[in-house]
Protein backbone atom coordinates (compact mmCIF):
# COMPACT_ATOMS: atom_id res chain seq x y z
CA UNK A 1 0.00 0.00 0.00
CA UNK A 2 2.76 2.50 1.00
CA UNK A 3 4.14 1.77 -2.74
CA UNK A 4 0.90 2.77 -4.16
CA UNK A 5 0.69 5.83 -2.53
CA UNK A 6 4.00 6.84 -3.19
CA UNK A 7 3.06 6.80 -6.96
CA UNK A 8 -0.52 8.65 -6.58
CA UNK A 9 2.19 11.15 -4.72
CA UNK A 10 4.24 11.66 -7.47
CA UNK A 11 1.81 11.98 -9.53
CA UNK A 12 0.25 14.60 -7.49
CA UNK A 13 3.57 16.39 -7.51
CA UNK A 14 4.03 16.79 -11.08
CA UNK A 15 0.55 18.25 -11.52
CA UNK A 16 1.04 20.96 -9.06
CA UNK A 17 4.47 21.76 -10.39
CA UNK A 18 3.15 21.82 -13.93
CA UNK A 19 -0.52 23.95 -13.77
CA UNK A 20 -0.74 24.05 -17.63
CA UNK A 21 -1.27 20.54 -17.82
CA UNK A 22 -3.22 20.48 -14.36
CA UNK A 23 -5.52 22.80 -16.28
CA UNK A 24 -5.74 20.85 -19.15
CA UNK A 25 -6.76 18.12 -17.26
CA UNK A 26 -9.32 19.93 -15.27
CA UNK A 27 -10.73 22.04 -17.35
CA UNK A 28 -10.44 21.92 -21.10
CA UNK A 29 -13.33 19.33 -21.26
CA UNK A 30 -15.29 22.05 -19.71
CA UNK A 31 -14.22 24.88 -21.93
CA UNK A 32 -14.91 22.45 -25.07
CA UNK A 33 -18.65 22.66 -22.96
CA UNK A 34 -18.98 26.44 -22.90
CA UNK A 35 -17.46 26.91 -26.52
CA UNK A 36 -19.35 24.47 -28.62
CA UNK A 37 -22.31 23.84 -26.60
CA UNK A 38 -23.41 27.30 -26.26
CA UNK A 39 -22.14 27.54 -30.24
CA UNK A 40 -24.00 24.92 -31.06
CA UNK A 41 -26.93 25.31 -29.11
CA UNK A 42 -27.49 28.70 -30.36
CA UNK A 43 -26.95 27.32 -34.20
CA UNK A 44 -29.98 24.58 -33.57
CA UNK A 45 -32.18 26.66 -31.87
CA UNK A 46 -34.46 23.66 -32.09
CA UNK A 47 -32.44 21.28 -30.41
CA UNK A 48 -31.45 17.93 -32.39
CA UNK A 49 -33.13 14.64 -32.36
CA UNK A 50 -32.45 11.70 -30.70
CA UNK A 51 -34.45 8.31 -29.95
CA UNK A 52 -37.33 10.14 -30.62
CA UNK A 53 -36.69 13.13 -28.59
CA UNK A 54 -35.95 16.55 -28.80
CA UNK A 55 -32.53 17.92 -26.70
CA UNK A 56 -30.67 21.18 -26.33
CA UNK A 57 -27.47 20.58 -28.05
CA UNK A 58 -25.77 21.11 -24.19
CA UNK A 59 -27.41 18.22 -22.91
CA UNK A 60 -26.71 15.99 -25.96
CA UNK A 61 -22.98 17.42 -25.28
CA UNK A 62 -22.73 16.81 -21.68
CA UNK A 63 -22.03 12.89 -22.23
CA UNK A 64 -19.24 13.20 -24.92
CA UNK A 65 -17.71 15.85 -22.42
CA UNK A 66 -17.25 13.37 -19.89
CA UNK A 67 -15.97 10.46 -22.06
CA UNK A 68 -13.48 13.21 -23.54
CA UNK A 69 -12.30 13.94 -20.02
CA UNK A 70 -11.66 10.61 -19.59
CA UNK A 71 -9.74 10.24 -22.94
CA UNK A 72 -7.85 13.74 -22.80
CA UNK A 73 -6.61 12.45 -19.16
CA UNK A 74 -5.41 9.42 -20.51
CA UNK A 75 -3.42 11.14 -23.51
CA UNK A 76 -1.50 12.96 -21.02
CA UNK A 77 -0.37 10.47 -18.77
CA UNK A 78 0.68 8.75 -21.81
CA UNK A 79 3.06 11.57 -22.77
CA UNK A 80 4.00 11.53 -19.14
CA UNK A 81 4.84 7.87 -19.65
CA UNK A 82 6.65 8.63 -22.86
CA UNK A 83 8.99 11.68 -21.09
CA UNK A 84 9.73 9.03 -18.24
CA UNK A 85 10.57 6.74 -20.39
CA UNK A 86 12.49 8.57 -22.73
CA UNK A 87 14.74 10.42 -19.91
CA UNK A 88 15.04 7.38 -18.31
CA UNK A 89 13.11 7.96 -15.07
CA UNK A 90 10.67 5.28 -16.20
CA UNK A 91 13.28 2.64 -16.42
CA UNK A 92 14.77 4.03 -12.41
CA UNK A 93 11.38 3.48 -11.41
CA UNK A 94 11.11 0.40 -12.24
CA UNK A 95 13.93 -0.42 -10.02
CA UNK A 96 12.29 0.67 -6.96
CA UNK A 97 10.78 -1.62 -4.18
CA UNK A 98 7.18 -2.38 -5.73
CA UNK A 99 5.72 -4.37 -8.17
CA UNK A 100 4.94 -3.85 -12.06
CA UNK A 101 1.21 -4.13 -10.36
CA UNK A 102 1.72 -1.38 -7.84
CA UNK A 103 3.20 0.83 -9.83
CA UNK A 104 0.57 0.36 -12.34
CA UNK A 105 -2.01 0.81 -10.32
CA UNK A 106 -1.07 3.97 -8.40
CA UNK A 107 -1.14 5.82 -11.95
CA UNK A 108 -4.34 4.18 -12.32
CA UNK A 109 -5.84 5.49 -9.35
CA UNK A 110 -4.46 8.92 -9.69
CA UNK A 111 -5.77 9.26 -13.01
CA UNK A 112 -9.33 8.23 -11.59
CA UNK A 113 -9.30 10.71 -9.24
CA UNK A 114 -8.37 13.54 -11.47
CA UNK A 115 -10.75 12.55 -13.94
CA UNK A 116 -13.77 12.33 -11.08
CA UNK A 117 -13.07 15.81 -9.98
CA UNK A 118 -12.88 17.15 -13.90
CA UNK A 119 -16.08 15.39 -14.38
CA UNK A 120 -17.69 16.87 -11.02
CA UNK A 121 -16.34 20.28 -12.41
CA UNK A 122 -18.14 19.86 -15.83
CA UNK A 123 -21.29 18.30 -14.47
CA UNK A 124 -21.74 20.80 -11.70
CA UNK A 125 -20.66 24.02 -14.35
CA UNK A 126 -22.69 22.75 -16.54
CA UNK A 127 -25.75 22.54 -14.75
CA UNK A 128 -25.34 25.91 -12.97
CA UNK A 129 -23.93 27.72 -16.00
CA UNK A 130 -26.10 26.51 -19.05
CA UNK A 131 -29.20 25.01 -17.34
CA UNK A 132 -28.23 21.27 -17.93
CA UNK A 133 -30.87 18.72 -16.75
CA UNK A 134 -28.90 15.68 -14.59
CA UNK A 135 -30.54 13.01 -13.45
CA UNK A 136 -28.38 13.21 -10.13
CA UNK A 137 -30.00 9.65 -9.00
CA UNK A 138 -27.84 7.89 -11.40
CA UNK A 139 -24.42 9.91 -10.70
CA UNK A 140 -22.71 6.90 -8.98
CA UNK A 141 -23.01 4.73 -12.11
CA UNK A 142 -21.77 8.15 -13.85
CA UNK A 143 -18.79 8.09 -11.92
CA UNK A 144 -17.82 4.48 -12.10
CA UNK A 145 -18.17 4.69 -16.23
CA UNK A 146 -15.70 7.73 -15.94
CA UNK A 147 -13.58 5.44 -13.74
CA UNK A 148 -13.83 2.62 -16.00
CA UNK A 149 -13.37 4.71 -19.00
CA UNK A 150 -9.78 6.46 -17.94
CA UNK A 151 -8.57 3.26 -17.08
CA UNK A 152 -9.24 1.94 -20.49
CA UNK A 153 -7.85 4.92 -22.15
CA UNK A 154 -4.95 4.48 -19.26
CA UNK A 155 -3.52 1.27 -20.42
CA UNK A 156 -4.74 1.75 -24.25
CA UNK A 157 -2.73 4.95 -24.73
CA UNK A 158 0.26 3.92 -21.92
CA UNK A 159 1.39 0.99 -25.03
CA UNK A 160 2.14 4.02 -27.50
CA UNK A 161 4.28 5.80 -25.20
CA UNK A 162 6.18 2.24 -24.06
CA UNK A 163 6.21 1.07 -27.68
CA UNK A 164 7.21 3.96 -29.91
CA UNK A 165 10.86 4.93 -29.64
CA UNK A 166 10.83 8.67 -31.31
CA UNK A 167 9.21 11.70 -30.29
CA UNK A 168 8.07 13.00 -33.55
CA UNK A 169 6.21 9.58 -34.01
CA UNK A 170 4.34 9.66 -30.79
CA UNK A 171 3.21 13.05 -31.20
CA UNK A 172 2.29 12.37 -34.55
CA UNK A 173 0.48 8.85 -33.60
CA UNK A 174 -1.14 10.21 -30.48
CA UNK A 175 -2.39 13.59 -32.67
CA UNK A 176 -3.85 11.50 -34.73
CA UNK A 177 -5.63 9.42 -32.15
CA UNK A 178 -7.36 12.41 -30.91
CA UNK A 179 -8.53 13.72 -33.63
CA UNK A 180 -9.72 9.93 -35.72
CA UNK A 181 -11.36 8.63 -32.05
CA UNK A 182 -12.85 11.94 -31.21
CA UNK A 183 -14.23 12.70 -34.30
CA UNK A 184 -15.32 9.75 -36.10
CA UNK A 185 -17.52 9.00 -32.33
CA UNK A 186 -20.81 10.24 -31.05
CA UNK A 187 -19.35 12.61 -29.26
CA UNK A 188 -20.20 15.84 -30.97
CA UNK A 189 -23.27 14.37 -32.98
CA UNK A 190 -25.75 11.91 -33.22
CA UNK A 191 -25.00 8.95 -35.48
CA UNK A 192 -28.10 9.33 -37.27
CA UNK A 193 -26.44 12.41 -38.95
CA UNK A 194 -23.29 10.57 -40.06
CA UNK A 195 -22.60 8.63 -43.18
CA UNK A 196 -23.01 5.18 -43.51
CA UNK A 197 -19.32 4.46 -43.41
CA UNK A 198 -18.46 6.82 -40.64
CA UNK A 199 -21.33 5.73 -38.62
CA UNK A 200 -20.06 2.36 -38.99
CA UNK A 201 -16.59 3.05 -37.99
CA UNK A 202 -17.91 5.37 -35.09
CA UNK A 203 -19.84 2.28 -33.83
CA UNK A 204 -16.45 0.75 -33.61
CA UNK A 205 -15.09 2.93 -31.69
CA UNK A 206 -14.74 2.99 -28.06
CA UNK A 207 -15.10 7.05 -27.16
CA UNK A 208 -19.10 6.04 -28.96
CA UNK A 209 -19.33 3.38 -26.41
CA UNK A 210 -18.26 5.49 -23.42
CA UNK A 211 -20.02 8.80 -24.44
CA UNK A 212 -23.16 6.82 -25.38
CA UNK A 213 -23.06 5.42 -21.78
CA UNK A 214 -22.53 8.70 -19.99
CA UNK A 215 -24.88 10.22 -22.50
CA UNK A 216 -27.91 7.94 -21.06
CA UNK A 217 -27.35 7.86 -17.24
CA UNK A 218 -26.95 11.81 -17.43
CA UNK A 219 -29.47 12.93 -19.21
CA UNK A 220 -31.45 9.79 -19.81
CA UNK A 221 -31.56 10.10 -23.71
CA UNK A 222 -30.52 6.61 -25.91
CA UNK A 223 -31.26 2.99 -25.94
CA UNK A 224 -30.56 1.25 -22.89
CA UNK A 225 -29.91 -2.12 -24.88
CA UNK A 226 -27.44 -1.03 -26.98
CA UNK A 227 -25.63 0.94 -24.14
CA UNK A 228 -25.83 -2.15 -22.27
CA UNK A 229 -23.46 -4.08 -25.59
CA UNK A 230 -21.58 -0.81 -25.42
CA UNK A 231 -20.51 -1.45 -22.00
CA UNK A 232 -19.66 -4.76 -22.60
CA UNK A 233 -17.48 -3.93 -25.32
CA UNK A 234 -15.62 -1.42 -23.41
CA UNK A 235 -14.75 -3.96 -20.67
CA UNK A 236 -13.64 -6.53 -22.99
CA UNK A 237 -11.30 -3.12 -24.65
CA UNK A 238 -10.39 -2.34 -21.04
CA UNK A 239 -9.00 -5.81 -20.54
CA UNK A 240 -7.44 -6.01 -24.41
CA UNK A 241 -5.45 -2.86 -23.50
CA UNK A 242 -4.43 -4.13 -19.83
CA UNK A 243 -2.98 -7.14 -20.85
CA UNK A 244 -1.06 -5.90 -23.59
CA UNK A 245 -0.17 -2.83 -21.79
CA UNK A 246 1.34 -5.47 -18.60
CA UNK A 247 3.09 -7.48 -21.46
CA UNK A 248 4.68 -4.36 -22.69
CA UNK A 249 6.16 -3.45 -19.35
CA UNK A 250 7.04 -6.45 -18.35
CA UNK A 251 9.43 -6.61 -21.67
CA UNK A 252 10.53 -3.53 -21.62
CA UNK A 253 12.12 -4.46 -18.08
Amino acid sequence: MRSITAVVYREYLLRITSLTWLFFDLFMPLIYLLIFGIGFDRALADGIMMEGDLIPYNEFFLGGILAMTSFGIGMNTSYGFFMDRDNGIFYEQLTYPMTRGEFLLGKVLFNCLISTVAAVIALGLGSWLLGITILFVYLPVVFIGIIVGTAGWFFFLMIFALRIRRNDMYNTIINLLYFIMLFASSLFYPLDLLPAWLRTTALLNPVTWQADFLRYFTIGVGDISQVMVQSVYFIVFLIASFYIGTVTIRKIS
